[in-house]
């Protein structure tokens, strides 16, 4: 069974940082592309970035050159570091993979942009 935690969300005043963590387990991790999507209140999920087995990365425009998508294939773990954050960036944020045709999702992580 596919298995995603995610860590690291707080509160943060604008322009500051925080790195996300996805920890995943049940899957051969470094064979599939992996995602953030984050989802405000009162508002749609949303994909914010993607990381393909290959390193290959994407992003929503709203988050090019602020947030960097990584991933551990040794430790299983994909990771979003988010810089110069703003208050339209407060969300729960979502690590998603597809694997044999379903979608999985973990908890999520709340991050709150506030002074």
């Amino acid at each position: 069974q596919v298995h995603l935690v995610e860590s690291g969300g707080g509160l943060v005043q604008p322009g500051g940082s925080l790195r996300l963590a996805c920890a995943a387990s049940g899957l051969n991790f470094r064979l599939y592309t992996m995602r953030w999507y984050r989802q405000a209140p009162e508002k749609e999920r949303e994909h914010v970035a993607s990381i393909m087995a290959s390193g290959s990365t994407t992003y929503v425009d709203s988050v090019k050159g602020r947030f960097t998508i990584s991933r551990d294939n040794v430790w299983n773990r994909v990771y979003l570091q988010m810089n110069n954050l703003k208050p339209e960036d407060t969300a729960v944020y979502y690590c998603q993979v597809s694997h044999a045709t379903r979608d999985f999702w973990g908890k999520g992580t709340q991050v709150i942009v506030s002074s």
